[in-house]
C-alpha cells in the first residue's frame, strides 16, 4: 500500500480521487502504517543476527576467498537525503545519482520520492510536522512540473526541504527543542493553540505570537518532564501502564482529546 501510494502520491487529483477520497486515503495509510508498527511489536517481528553470527563467521573463514576490499566513496551506507545534509544537494546528487546524469526530471522525481518516503514512514513520531513538510514537497513539485522555476531554483528548494524532513527540524525551531520528542510535543501543542487562537476574538488582550511561543515552550517542558518521570517500564500496548501516563498528560492538558492526540504522538517516540 505505501508503494503504491508513493507511486501516485502527487497526481491523485488527476488520477480521478476527489479530495474527500485523498483524504480517506490519507487517513486510511497513517491508520495502516500505525497498525503494521503495533503488531511487529506485538509478535516481537525483529530479527536477531546474534545467534547466527558465529556460523557465518566460519563460512566466510573457510569458504570465502576474497581480495583485501578497497573503499571507493565513503558515502557508501549513507542514505540520499542524509547526504544531501552532510554534504549538500550538488554532491549528493553526484555521488548518489550519478547513473541519471543529463535527465533532470528522473533526478527530481527520485529525489522527491525519497523525500515522500521519509514523510510517510514518520508522520506517526511527528504528524504536524510531516503534515507541513508533504504541502511544502507538494507546492516544489507542482512547480517543477508546471515550469515555474528554474532547476536550480527547484534544487535550493527541494534541498531546503529534504534536510528539514531528514532531521526532522524545521528552521525556526526554538533551540531549547533538543529532541525530537520534545520537537514533536511543541509541535502538537502550537497545533492545540493554533485552533484556539483562531476561535478567540482578537483585540489588545490577545497573547503576543511571541507569548504563545514562550507558553508552548513551558508547557513542552512539562510534558516532556512528566512524562518520564511517570512512564512504568514498559509501558507500551499494556493498558493499565498506559493509563498512568494518559492520566499524567490529562492533568497537565485537562482534555480527553488533547490527551489521546497527544498520547499518540508520545507512544511514537523512542525518547520514552
Amino acid at each position: 500500500m505505501l508503494r503504491a501510494y508513493g507511486n501516485i502520491a502527487d497526481d491523485l487529483p488527476e488520477a480521478g480521487y476527489s479530495e474527500g477520497e485523498v483524504t480517506r486515503i490519507k487517513l486510511l495509510l497513517k491508520h495502516y502504517v500505525e497498525l503494521r508498527d503495533t503488531i511487529r511489536a506485538a509478535a516481537g517481528e525483529t530479527l536477531d543476527l546474534k545467534p547466527y553470527e558465529s556460523d557465518m563467521r566460519h563460512l566466510i573463514d573457510n569458504y570465502i576467498e576474497a581480495t583485501e576490499p578497497r573503499k571507493i566513496s565513503p558515502f557508501d551506507n549513507i542514505g540520499l537525503l542524509d547526504l544531501v545534509v552532510k554534504t549538500g544537494i550538488a554532491a549528493a546528487i553526484n555521488e548518489k545519482l550519478a547513473g541519471l546524469k543529463g535527465n533532470r526530471d528522473t533526478i527530481a522525481e527520485t529525489i522527491e520520492n525519497n523525500v515522500r518516503k521519509k514523510i510517510v514512514t514518520d508522520t506517526v513520531t511527528d504528524p504536524t510536522f510531516y503534515e507541513r513538510m508533504s504541502k511544502l514537497l507538494d507546492e516544489v513539485i507542482a512547480d517543477r512540473r508546471a515550469k515555474a522555476i528554474e532547476y536550480e531554483e527547484y534544487l535550493k528548494r527541494i534541498a531546503e526541504i529534504a534536510k528539514k524532513v531528514a532531521t526532522g527540524r524545521a528552521e525556526d525551531t526554538p533551540e531549547a527543542l533538543d529532541s525530537l520528542g520534545k520537537r514533536a510535543i511543541f509541535n502538537k501543542i502550537r497545533e492545540f493553540d493554533k485552533s484556539r487562537v483562531e476561535v478567540e476574538p482578537v483585540g489588545e488582550a490577545s497573547p503576543s505570537y511571541e507569548y504563545r511561543e514562550e507558553q508552548a515552550l513551558a508547557l513542552t517542558r512539562r510534558v516532556d518532564q512528566t512524562v518520564r518521570k511517570v512512564r512504568p517500564d514498559s509501558w507500551r500496548r499494556v493498558q493499565s501502564k498506559e493509563a498512568v501516563v494518559k492520566s499524567a498528560l490529562f492533568d497537565i492538558l485537562q482534555d480527553d482529546d488533547k490527551v489521546e492526540s497527544m498520547f499518540r504522538i508520545i507512544e511514537n517516540q523512542k525518547e520514552y
